[in-house]
């Protein structure tokens, strides 16, 4: 039972319950598209994908500079029915409409960037299926 208690304990903080909700809304996101909904530092944002990660209830991929993350539990397990419920149940939560209003904004912004007058891609790929 620890590890359903160490699960358990994942969700009773703000920023992993964040982070969780934001992976469940966009497939797989790099640590700079959450740091950059959340307002929060590299470094906060790297410890709390950690603890999730030393749960397995995310996996990682590094491409070039950037590490990405996506939600990562198996098929039908306990942790899948949670994560499922936790999503059905915070959707319609103000807090998780600003957080998917937030999502969509910080993604806008990172397709373009400004140069000096001009509008130009970024190089960084990535998908925006909201």
């Amino acid at each position: 039972m620890k590890h359903e208690a160490r699960f358990f304990k994942s969700l009773a903080d703000e920023t992993r319950l964040q982070i969780l909700c934001l992976l469940t809304m966009k497939e797989e996101l790099c640590v700079c598209d959450i740091m950059g909904v959340l307002s929060i530092t590299q470094s906060k944002a790297s410890r709390h994908l950690r603890y999730l990660l030393n749960l397995a209830l995310v996996a990682d991929r590094r491409d070039g500079l950037w590490m990405y993350y996506r939600i990562s539990v198996p098929p039908g397990s306990w942790q899948e029915k949670q994560l499922k419920l936790l999503e059905e149940m915070v959707q319609g939560q103000p807090a998780a409409k600003d957080l998917r209003e937030r999502l969509g904004k910080w993604l806008q912004r990172k397709q373009c960037k400004v140069k000096g007058d001009e509008i130009v891609r970024m190089v960084q790929p990535y998908t925006t299926d909201l």
